[in-house]
């Protein structure tokens, strides 16, 4: 045992042995888990939460696949080479040849594997088109999967510890997914059909209240983590929630499992010893809420509290800190540290603050995003990392990086306005918590908002001079097909641009926060954690934001981190099990490249013996 390990205060449960442990339940730490149970591994997921999903359970769902199987099948067929040399203009000297070619060869076989194996299926995303439609090798489509929708009562009772989705965006707890689920609601007092849809779901999501205090359909996200939960559970893999791990176990330069401290009911209760034979997979969530590591990486939060992300906030550096221990590193040479997204504060009636992400509003035609002086910068309707990225560039040294959506009164009842929902919901509730700012003129809104007036003014002019014909020249909002796959179709001749006339006008305050962050610990294409001289540690592995994003630091397209995440989970697992995968180098195929995997001794482990239909697996 390592050094911390001996000085750490004695257990208080007999040791366990499994082949694989999995720090984390989100996609990636699922992921991982349920291929390798399928390859015959005993394997044990451990969350220090009392839910499990982590922030892919608060995601969209949404997986980016280049040559997916469902775009295949859809006649959507091009050769690796296109993704790759989007990638290689996307990413620059941050191009890591090696892992995007395990991702670009494997991820389709990751979905593949899930939907011929296992309770994970998904819906295609054949028409969602690159955030830079202007790169060489962007696609219009045939990129993105998504999980499809999923009946929680098939979880059974372990539904009662999955996360719900995120409170903020979610109404009364209903997820509604995008796409025409989405349009339906939008659209629900313009269409008869839409009314009837929504109608229906409101109406079922009221009944799973009244009966399982949930709702039960699934999409998203939260469906994602439910099917891959699912299939884990069919393969014996427990997941222990209210279990943090305290170390890692690091003997002769192998880590040999972890210390867990567990409350969970299904488990020992206090600290245990967990023994992985196949060795350990961190994937618990990267460092969204670490001040300390915020302060290293992120340039505008000098505290390392000047950043409010949306992802949940035990996302703390566990992972890293864990990898790091074993002698893993965390490069600090990304263009960004943190998957950037504007959010707004929003207050519960519990007093809690909650990070409200502007996914969605920024692309609908009417509405504008302004700093302090009153004068935009950014194309609003470009993805939620260049927005971010945007403000920064255009933040003068020493002034706060912040800035204002702003809009009329028919964008915010058409539309709504971040955590500010479309007619029939009222305004008052928003405006009397201060999240929502009136005027009755953009001069009066520029008050209430602290921004300047006359500039302010000078803007929306401006802006309302072009819109009217629905032009953009300042910043070409509505010229990508990512632009104006957001907008609103109906809206023409540009589904981006609207001008802002029809007062009162609102405006919400937004900040610099992220869906999650991109620094994590340096891996090899075979998921392997590397230390400083960039060599293997044997036994540990690193998926999701634990590790260092194969994007280099930068956001190509919506789903680059669910879907590396997954597809890392995959490889780790195969890598683990010492199963080959076609196409891989030699040197990253695992413990069966050299005969089979490693061995612990079983005389003082308590071994966690698999019932028969894992041992009909394993043979």
């Amino acid at each position: 045992m390592n050094a911390a390990t001996a000085s750490a205060s004695p257990v208080s449960n007999a040791p366990i042995e499994v082949d694989l442990l999995v720090v984390g339940s989100g996609a990636g730490g699922l992921s991982s888990a349920v291929v390798a149970a399928e390859l015959g591994l005993k394997v044990l997921v451990v969350e220090k939460e009392s839910v499990y999903g982590g922030t892919s359970a608060w995601s969209g769902g949404w997986l980016w696949i280049p040559r997916n199987p469902l775009a295949v099948e859809a006649g959507i067929v091009e050769d690796i080479e296109v993704p790759r040399t989007y990638l290689r203009n996307e990413l620059g000297e941050h191009y890591d040849a090696d892992r995007v070619d395990a991702f670009l060869t494997h991820g389709p076989r990751m979905v593949d594997f899930f939907r011929k194996k296992t309770t994970v299926q998904f819906i295609d995303g054949n028409l969602i088109p690159d955030f830079h439609g202007k790169q060489p090798g962007a696609a219009t489509g045939g990129r993105s999967v998504c999980a499809a929708p999923f009946d929680a009562r098939e979880l059974g009772a372990h539904v009662k510890r999955l996360r719900p989705p995120l409170d903020l965006i979610a109404p009364w707890g209903m997820g509604i997914a995008s796409g025409a689920d989405l349009r339906h609601f939008m659209n629900s007092l313009r269409s008869w059909e839409s009314f009837r849809h929504v109608t229906r779901r409101v109406l079922v999501h009221f009944m799973d209240l009244l009966l399982h205090r949930r709702g039960m359909r699934l999409v998203n996200g939260n469906a994602l983590v439910a099917r891959l939960a699912k299939s884990a559970f069919d393969r014996d893999v427990r997941i222990w929630t209210d279990s943090p791990v305290r170390e890692l176990i690091v003997e002769n330069g192998k880590v040999h499992g972890a210390l867990v401290s567990t409350a969970f009911g299904g488990a020992p209760r206090g600290d245990i010893e967990v023994r992985a034979r196949c060795g350990v997979v961190l994937a618990a969530g990267g460092f969204p809420h670490d001040p300390k590591r915020a302060q290293r990486l992120f340039p505008h939060a000098p505290t390392g509290r000047e950043h409010w992300s949306a992802a949940p906030f035990s996302n703390t550096g566990d992972g890293l800190r864990l990898g790091e221990s074993a002698g893993g590193t965390v490069p600090d040479t990304l263009p960004a540290a943190g998957a950037w997204a504007p959010v707004s504060r929003v207050e519960r009636k519990d007093g809690s603050v909650g990070h409200f992400p502007h996914l969605i509003e920024r692309a609908k035609p009417g509405i504008i995003a302004v700093r302090r002086d009153g004068n935009r910068f950014v194309n609003e309707a470009g993805s939620y990392y260049d927005f971010i990225s945007a403000l920064f560039a255009t933040t003068h040294q020493g002034d706060a990086a912040e800035a204002w959506l702003l809009c009329d009164h028919r964008f915010i009842r058409r539309y709504g306005l971040g955590r500010v929902r479309p007619a029939p919901f009222p305004l008052g509730p928003m405006l009397r918590s201060g999240y929502l700012k009136r005027g009755d003129s953009i001069e009066a809104l520029a008050h209430a908002c602290g921004i300047d007036a006359a500039g302010l003014a000078a803007t929306v002019a401006q802006y309302n001079r072009y819109a009217q014909r629905g032009e953009d020249p300042a910043f070409g909002r509505g010229d990508t097909p990512y632009n104006r796959i957001n907008g609103d179709a109906g809206h023409q001749p540009n589904p981006c641009v609207a001008p802002i006339e029809s007062g009162p006008y609102y405006a919400v305050h937004v900040l610099p926060g992220s869906l999650g962050t991109f620094a994590g610990l340096r891996t090899d294409a075979a998921a392997r954690v590397l230390d400083a001289d960039g060599q293997p540690i044997d036994g540990l592995y690193a998926c999701g934001a634990d590790m260092s994003s194969v994007m280099g630091g930068r956001y190509p397209s919506g789903g680059i981190t669910l879907g590396p995440a997954m597809t890392f989970g995959y490889i780790a697992a195969h890598h683990a099990a010492g199963v080959a995968l076609e196409g891989a180098p030699a040197s990253t195929q695992g413990h069966a490249m050299t005969g089979s995997a490693p061995h612990i001794p079983h005389e003082t482990v308590a071994v966690w013996r698999p019932d028969e239909s894992s041992e009909r697996r394993r043979a």
